[in-house]
């Protein structure tokens, strides 16, 4: 397991933090999508977009989205044209959304399907690019999620990561946090109706390995030539590494 604190959604429930990121977005789900616009002032679709962008080179046929929730990212990556994306949560409120939106634009090359990111359903080199939006610091065991993410990836595959950041320059670092630690989650209880949802957010960040640090964690799982973008004077970035063989 990670060395890192342990932080769940629901502090006085015994449940595994698993169990209790799958409760928190099946509970949040209907507000999901206005919420990710409403809070980031649309900039997460901005961010969506550079994340897919890392992978125009690949041109990647078989695309894996983990913690795909309402399909954002993966419909973001039909601009790549592959043969398929498959998508996969844990939480199936969110699923459902996402599923109802590639009906309706007939997006028949994404797959939706229930999946645990740390246990991947799918043989050894199954893909040749895994993305992950905002997904990876809900992770339970870390290290095993991104070790799962190498062992699918096919040889010259490429994994992408989008995930929050901490700006560090003043005066935004001040800003950032007064918005991302009292505005966020004041906005979000109200909407969303769930008291815990979007208090776990800034605190799920400010745990995450920030930078080279979460480098040194994708190069312990296996994948060369890590590289870090930010976005946005720091509020996020975007991870990458590659497989050899």
């Amino acid at each position: 397991m990670s060395s890192q604190i342990e932080i769940k959604p629901y502090k006085k429930s015994t449940s595994s933090k698993k169990e209790q990121v799958a409760l928190m977005f099946n509970n949040i789900a209907k507000r999901y999508d206005f919420l990710n616009h409403f809070l980031s002032l649309g900039i997460d679709k901005i961010w969506r977009r550079k994340t897919i962008n890392q992978l125009e080179g690949l041109k990647p046929e078989l695309i894996l989205d983990v913690a795909t929730g309402t399909a954002d990212l993966a419909i973001e990556a039909l601009k790549l044209q592959p043969k398929k994306i498959t998508g996969i949560d844990i939480s199936t409120a969110m699923l459902e959304i996402g599923k109802k939106k590639i009906e309706q634009k007939n997006y028949d090359s994404i797959e939706l399907i229930e999946g645990d990111s740390e246990n991947l359903q799918f043989e050894n080199k199954s893909f040749n690019a895994v993305t992950v939006a905002f997904g990876v610091r809900n992770f339970e065991n870390r290290p095993k999620g991104l070790s799962e993410m190498y062992r699918i990836l096919k040889p010259g595959g490429k994994a992408v990561i989008l995930e929050f950041s901490k700006p560090t320059q003043f005066p935004v670092k001040q800003i950032y946090n007064l918005y991302f630690n009292f505005i966020l989650p004041a906005w979000g209880k109200f909407f969303s109706k769930d008291n815990s949802a979007y208090s776990y957010l800034p605190e799920s960040v400010n745990n995450f390995p920030n930078g080279q640090a979460f480098l040194d964690e994708l190069e312990k799982a296996g994948f060369i030539n890590t590289k870090s973008i930010s976005l946005t004077f720091g509020i996020a970035c975007i991870y990458s590494g590659e497989k050899v063989s």
